[in-house]
Order: structure tokens, then sequence, then C-alpha cells
């Protein structure tokens, strides 16, 4: 069943040039689709659109076959969210801000306070429960937005950039959850610059640049007709068409040079 569908999305801000044009995707339950491309590229502003922040100029999103501005409410029940940047309330302690998500969540204060001891414990934040998150590091920071997206068991995921700050050991637990719960028949949408990561866990892959689709299937495929051999090489000749190691070693001889 399609979970998401994105059907030719443009959104325009002041100037004539579209941020993001014509993009058509659809995302199907226990599918994890990488969202990829440069600075630039319009996957923050897509972003936006498909979690109800911003409306499109023009296009549709759907989500089970209706209109997501109909019930954004709805919606957003079944969402779970991790954005780019953590901005989280630093005068309340991890345990109080998990609290307040899952109370407007609207999950029972009996098990809601289990699971926010049993989250708490898995990502290694149980000794930190109560002091403020003003004093997290970014890391730290990180984990409790993945536990608040995680708390309702939402059927659809976004994640921008999740591994943002985090260390080995936790980076490994995500790639293994984002894994776990495609297979459970979650539909997660993987936004990353982490392209091995994406290589692994991403059954499909949609490239952006300039705010169109530049390329759109498996990563096996767009390595395949990109003629590269790892997807962070595909993604580099498909984007840049030009080399990467070429261009650090051009680099360092401007820096060496008098």
């Amino acid at each position: 069943m399609v979970a998401l569908e994105a059907q030719r999305l443009t959104k325009c801000y002041y100037s004539s040039l579209p941020a993001v044009r014509d993009l058509t995707f659809c995302l199907n339950e226990g599918e994890v689709l990488g969202f990829l491309g440069p600075n630039g590229s319009g996957k923050s502003t897509t972003v936006k659109m498909l979690t109800g922040l911003l409306e499109p100029t023009h296009g549709h999103i759907l989500s089970r076959g209706s209109r997501i501005e109909r019930d954004l409410v709805s919606y957003r029940e079944r969402l779970g969210y991790v954005p780019e940047e953590a901005d989280l309330y630093p005068f309340l302690s991890g345990w109080e801000y998990l609290e307040l998500v899952g109370t407007l969540r609207g999950l029972p204060r009996e098990s809601l306070q289990r699971k926010i001891d049993a989250m708490l414990e898995l990502f290694s934040l149980a000794p930190h429960r109560h002091s403020a998150i003003g004093s997290y590091s970014k890391g730290m920071r990180q984990r409790i937005l993945l536990i608040a997206a995680l708390l309702h068991d939402p059927s659809l995921l976004i994640f921008d950039e999740p591994l943002s700050g985090l260390d080995v050991t936790s980076a490994m637990v995500v790639k293994n959850l984002v894994k776990t719960l495609g297979e459970q028949g979650k539909a997660i949408l993987y936004c990353s610059h982490v392209l091995e990561v994406v290589e692994k866990v991403c059954s499909t892959v949609i490239v952006l640049r300039k705010g169109r689709t530049l390329a759109y299937g498996p990563p096996a495929e767009l390595m395949k007709s990109a003629g590269q051999a790892s997807l962070e090489h595909a993604f580099a000749h498909l984007v840049e068409g030009g080399d990467a190691a070429q261009t650090a070693h051009s680099i360092a001889a401007v820096m060496s040079s008098t």
C-alpha cells in the first residue's frame, strides 16, 4: 500500500525560480526511500512540505490516498519526524520534554512513562534523564529527537540527517533500527549525506538537483547506470559530473602554491 505520494510538487518562494519543481514519487509501506541531493537541491523544502509545515505552490501530497491538507491532524498522528536541527526546549529535562511530546500525542500516562523510561535506557540517556537539555551534547539532543519521533509508534517516518552528532555505537543502533522498522512495514523517508548508510538501508533512492529529480530507483541501478562501484561515487558522478579526488588534489595544490 502507498503510504505517501507526492504528485508534481512545486514550491516557489519570492523569486520566480522554484525551489522544487514537478517532484513526483511514491513511498510504500515497508519501504525505506533515500532522499538525496547537494545543498540547495530542494530537500529541506520538500521535507517541510511533506510534514505539513509548508504548503506547495502547485501539486499535492497524498497519504493513504487522501490529500494531507484535508486532515492534517490525522496525518500527523501517523507521522514521526526527526528534523535536521535539534531545536528543543533547553530548560526542560530530557524526561520532561518526552513527557510533553507524549502527552500532546495523547498517549496514556502509565504507558507513556514506561515507554520513556525504556527508551532513555536503550538510548543510553537514563543517567541524564533529569538534566536540562541545555546541558546535553549534540548527540544527546539528537537521541532525544529520535525518541520523540518514535514514542507513538508511527506508521510513517521522516528522518532528516538522523545520524547527525551521534557516536559510533548510537549510529549503529539507528542504522539497524531503520532496517528493522522497514521490515516491520513502516514507511520511511531517509534524508542523509552519509551515502554509505543510504546504500545499506534504502531500497530506493531519489536524487535531486536544482529542485528537479535527477535519478530515481534502487541504489544498485543508479550505481550501474553511472558506471560506479558505490552510491557515493555514483552520486558525485550524477550531481557534479566531476572527480572528487581530483578536486581534492587541486585544492591541496593551491594551498601549497607560492
